[in-house]
């Protein structure tokens, strides 16, 4: 005993804490050689390409909460409710079709919208995929956006849609992995700040951009024609040209969003983003 409390004593005067403090972190103990993050990993991989949305995926051809919960403004229409985490927002009001979903608000990782199906349109890939559901009202909303984009001789194929946590972690894993977590930041949204695991997001391709998820695609007819129908649907161009700085983001004619008709009219009118619309620049 009189041995312990020499070494702990010599231990302090050196400025170090004992050996048996060494493993003590912020919010608990970690054992050594275990890893913080469970393995969720689906055992199959993604098809890829060469171009690469915002949340890490490539195109294919098949915190703790406290107890001040705040709203935000725009006349009852609040983007989610918000509990605060340190400088980022634990979003509340998951079901809100208007929720805002970036790198300062994000969702729990057991989020999942409990009325995901599957819209009967066109996909560039074959067989079943987390990927090709959508939330009903969204999924909805998309068949009549791609049925009136058929009638008008315009052919589009959905790429992806919902993408669970896991999936995103693992996808912003493999891509930090590749390029160093801080490029991955730039380029991938990290596991809860993606707008797919909300279920109102889908990518969208066409033929004449090979089916691919490409900056291209906003100059091809297909890419005109749903910058300019999108909103009567519905949808918005959810990541505009110059407009990074605002939504983190950078250009992709090709991630729609579902706002509803009336939220999506005024964003695509005035040339906005959904930051700007609820004042969140």
């Amino acid at each position: 005993m009189l041995l312990f409390i020499i070494l702990s004593a010599t231990s302090l005067v050196r400025g170090k804490l004992p050996f048996f403090f060494n493993k003590v972190v912020a919010g608990g103990i970690e054992e050594e050689g275990t890893s913080v993050i469970n393995d969720n990993t689906p055992t199959d991989k993604d098809n890829e390409l060469s171009n690469v949305d915002n949340d890490g995926e490539k195109g294919s051809i098949e915190n703790p909460r406290n107890e001040n919960t705040n709203k935000d403004p725009q006349g009852g229409k609040d983007g989610g409710d918000v509990t605060k985490s340190n400088e980022k927002q634990l979003i509340e009001d998951v079901d809100d079709i208007l929720i805002v979903v970036n790198k300062k608000r994000y969702l729990d990782s057991n989020y999942k919208p409990n009325d995901l199906v599957v819209p009967n349109v066109k996909f560039s890939f074959d067989g079943e995929h987390e990927k090709k559901y959508m939330r009903q009202e969204a999924a909805s909303a998309l068949e009549e956006l791609f049925n009136q984009a058929k009638e008008e001789g315009i052919y589009l194929y959905a790429v992806s849609g919902y993408r669970s946590y896991s999936t995103q972690e693992r996808l912003f894993k493999n891509r930090a992995d590749r390029v160093g977590e801080e490029e991955a930041n730039k380029l991938s949204a990290r596991p809860g700040e993606s707008e797919h695991q909300t279920g109102l997001a889908m990518d969208v391709t066409s033929q004449s951009a090979k089916f691919d998820l490409i900056e291209g695609f906003g100059d091809t007819e297909e890419g005109k024609w749903l910058k300019g129908n999108a909103h009567k649907f519905g949808f918005i161009i959810r990541y505009l040209k110059d407009k990074t700085d605002i939504t983190g983001y950078s250009y992709e004619p090709w991630h729609i969003r579902y706002v509803g008709k009336d939220g999506a009219e005024k964003i695509h009118n005035e040339g906005i983003t959904l930051e700007e619309y609820f004042g969140f620049e």
